[in-house]
């Protein structure tokens, strides 16, 4: 944490209140209770778990292996969750954050926890859900079958994409939603960060470790100059105001950066004169203007405008070339969206005569690599923004092998007319409806390719393959698209036992 804690010499005076595991009193515990609690666990949210009693306790900001005082926010009949108030004994895994505000900002949850552990942990939840959810209790004896998770020398400033609310500094007023850790922030000074966690507090920032360097710059003077043009800010309880957002992408092959505003409406004084400034400070390849009038906390509308420049950045990658927009989803990670397709190339070793459907295909980004080693594929996606975006990336590199469809992949998987030698999943962290697992089981394709977001939805996924022994499970590919997060992706290969 970045906040001074209590050396242990001084504990018992620090914390003459806090009751320990041993305390020989039995009252029950209430909210407010300070408690003494040595962590044992981190859970997939990132918190990290003790027992103190026989209660399991949530408390946030902290490592397996540390001793700490920790104050009760809520207390439920076989669980409690907890604050972190101070660290009596530091864990070995343990480290000092980067970011000053690692302990008050939502946007990463390990920062203090040393990159080597966080990688057993992401192991440890893809093994955990396997086995708990999946009931895949030969993994007990085959660990194995799950690869390390793929290791990355640098793991701050990868993210390509981040995307910035923002709001006006109201120090003045005690139930402002701003807290500003540096107290630097004067009064209807435009801010942008990220929420604090739990909260609509936002904890203001002029650089964040884990996104790519080139958008710090941007992100102070971008806040500056929105303030001095006096643009109404966006106000989520009244909506009031008009900007929302700033979003910034950077194509980390090409080195193009695309800035976007997301704002109710278009009335911004200056806007074009503003935009193109940026553009010539910042070398963008464009701005763009995103309109979005619903109330509520999804980030981009339906349109968008280009104001200078152009719409999208060009990105290469797996040696492809492709345009990414501001609405576009593209991995945050791209070096390790690459390592991660490069072992799914590997796993499957084609040979140039395979029929494969890429279900929830996106814009293309396994459907084109793997298209250049099949014989054909199909690519469906619900979305038709990213089906056209697919269909032009394909043209772009000069693949004709490839079909994209738009439409629900429950409802279109099962109206194609020839079964695939190979299916790719790759559904959101809800993972695949009930109807997708079915029609795969009828469709009966000699391999299959899970990959996910969620190692809870993978395993009931798999387990639902697997079961009656279609398939068989031959290995598990973690992989760590967010350092310095819980979250963790996985693929997971099936093949067809008879």
């Amino acid at each position: 944490m970045s906040t001074e804690l209590p050396s242990t010499e001084h504990a018992s005076t620090e914390f003459s209140s806090t009751i320990s595991s041993e305390t020989e009193t039995r009252a029950p515990l209430k909210q407010g209770d300070r408690i003494e609690l040595v962590l044992t666990d981190l859970n997939d949210s990132g918190d990290g778990v003790g027992r103190f009693r026989d209660l399991v306790i949530f408390v946030p900001d902290t490592v397996p292996g540390d001793r700490v005082v920790a104050r009760l926010t809520q207390v439920k009949p076989k669980y409690a969750s907890a604050v972190l108030e101070g660290v009596l004994e530091e864990s070995e895994f343990r480290e000092r954050p980067r970011c000053i505000v690692a302990d008050k900002c939502g946007g990463c949850q390990w920062q203090h926890v040393a990159y080597h552990y966080q990688l057993e942990t992401k192991w440890n939840q893809v093994f955990q859900a396997l086995v708990r959810i999946g009931g895949f209790d030969s993994l007990q004896d085959n660990r194995g079958l799950i690869n390390e998770v793929f290791n990355v020398s640098e793991p701050y400033s990868y993210r390509n994409k981040v995307t910035y609310p923002l709001s006006i500094a109201e120090r003045n007023k005690p139930e402002a939603k701003f807290r500003d850790p540096m107290r630097s922030i004067v009064h209807g000074q435009v801010v942008a960060g990220y929420f604090q966690k739990g909260s609509h507090s936002l904890v203001n920032l002029n650089q964040c470790p884990v996104q790519d360097d080139r958008f710090n710059i941007m992100l102070s003077e971008i806040k500056k100059d929105i303030g001095k043009r006096k643009w109404a800010i966006y106000d989520e309880k009244t909506h009031q105001g008009n900007v929302r957002h700033i979003s910034f992408r950077v194509g980390r092959r090409t080195g193009e950066l695309l800035l976007t505003i997301v704002a109710k409406d278009r009335k911004m004084h200056d806007l074009w004169q503003q935009c193109s400034e940026w553009m010539q400070r910042f070398g963008l390849v464009g701005v763009c203007l995103n309109i979005n009038t619903e109330k509520g906390n999804v980030i981009l509308g339906p349109e968008t405008f280009c104001i200078v420049g152009r719409g999208y950045l060009e990105e290469r990658f797996a040696d492809l070339k492709f345009q990414v927009r501001p609405d576009t989803f593209f991995q945050v990670y791209t070096e390790q969206a690459e390592a991660l397709l490069k072992e799914v190339q590997r796993e499957l070793q084609l040979t140039g005569t395979e029929t494969i459907v890429d279900a929830y295909c996106g814009i293309g980004t396994l459907s084109l690599p793997l298209a250049k080693q099949a014989k054909s594929v199909v690519g469906i996606e619900i979305q038709q923004s990213a089906t056209e975006q697919a269909a032009a990336n394909a043209e772009r590199n000069e693949i004709t092998n490839v079909e994209f469809l738009t439409g629900s992949v429950e409802t279109l998987l099962a109206t194609l007319d020839f079964t695939p030698d190979v299916v790719v999943l790759d559904p959101p962290r809800k993972g695949c409806e009930r109807r997708v697992l079915d029609t795969l089981l009828g469709m009966y394709p000699e391999r299959i390719v899970y990959v996910s977001c969620n190692p809870s939805t993978l395993a009931r996924d798999l387990k639902i393959l697997c079961a009656n022994d279609q398939y068989q499970l031959t290995r598990v590919q973690p992989a760590d698209f967010f350092p310095q997060t819980s979250h963790v992706e996985a693929a997971a290969f099936l093949v067809r036992t008879t």
